[in-house]
């Protein structure tokens, strides 16, 4: 029966835990992924077929654009949902976080893993420090985030010292820094710096005055993106209400960043590093969605 999983369901991705494709065909971590037309058992009487997840194609490769960014060529919004984890509903135990990311269309462009210490997830909870590791339909990382622990950061009014503000840098292809976000000094709202590569200012990000998520509160929070020192808004990143049972009881959420379709990819990348920051900083803690 062991020997037979792999002709079956494909082969497990160690490195993620979950069963992709075979080699040159689209593999996802965490999901199963039939290889042979009529190879799964067949469909009891009365039950739904499950719905088959649809996959964005990959464009052609462009000169002097990063390996697997060429999808982000093509789309002016990306949807993050980050999946249910059972196990973190029904114990609290946190657990590592994963992502679909998709197009406006609801076509997987990405999947996102998150790599982080066990104790430090326990311990440290949303300020922890991790690497996210986004993959292409193929299974091949194309963009790491990466976020160093710091003991003390997070204070808005102390996020002018380096060792108070939270930051992510994004690499793409992983090992290549493409940008960084950095959050910023403010009175009360969030606000971040979304920089390049050699940490120039390039947008800054602007959130909410008020940030809850509870039956009263059922609105998107925005994160709204402009030029350096304000101006008219270029894109946003929007937190979405995702029901009442789902806010309350899990810290799974829903995102959304639009920006201009002919921005460069690396800033595309960059900004959605800036929604995995902006998650753990204000919605990842599941007692933030029951005040």
């Amino acid at each position: 029966m062991t020997s037979a999983l792999p002709t079956l369901y494909g082969q497990y991705n160690t490195q993620y835990g979950g069963y992709g494709a075979a080699p040159g065909q689209p593999a996802q971590p965490g999901y199963y992924q039939q290889q042979q037309p009529g190879a799964m058992p067949p469909m009891p009487p009365g039950a739904q077929q499950p719905q088959q997840q649809q996959w964005m194609v990959r464009p052609q490769g462009i000169p002097g654009c990063p390996p697997g960014l060429e999808y982000l060529t093509q789309v002016d919004q990306l949807l993050v949902h980050q999946q249910v984890e059972l196990l973190e509903a029904f114990t609290g135990w946190e657990t590592k976080n994963k992502y679909q990311v998709k197009n406006s269309l609801g076509q997987q462009v990405y999947f996102a893993a998150e790599e982080s210490d066990m104790c430090m997830r326990q311990c440290c909870g949303p300020g922890r420090g991790f690497q996210m590791h986004i993959t292409d339909n193929m299974g091949q990382e194309v963009v790491r985030v990466n976020r160093e622990f710091k003991c003390c950061a997070g204070c808005c009014w102390c996020a002018g010292a380096d060792c108070c503000a939270m930051e992510v840098s994004v690499e793409s292809p992983p090992g290549q820094v493409v940008g960084h976000v950095r959050q910023a000094t403010s009175g009360w709202a969030p606000k971040y710096t979304i920089m390049d590569a050699g940490m120039k200012t390039i947008f800054e990000v602007n959130g909410p005055c008020c940030i809850c998520q509870g039956p009263c509160c059922t609105w998107d929070q925005d994160f709204v993106i402009t030029p350096p020192g304000g101006g008219e808004e270029v894109g946003k990143i929007s937190k979405q209400w995702t029901g009442l049972i789902k806010e309350m009881f899990t810290d799974a959420d829903n995102f959304g960043v639009t920006f201009p379709m002919d921005l460069d990819v690396k800033l595309k990348a960059t900004l959605l590093g800036a929604v995995f920051l902006i998650d753990f900083m204000y919605f990842e803690q599941q007692n933030n969605n029951n005040n």
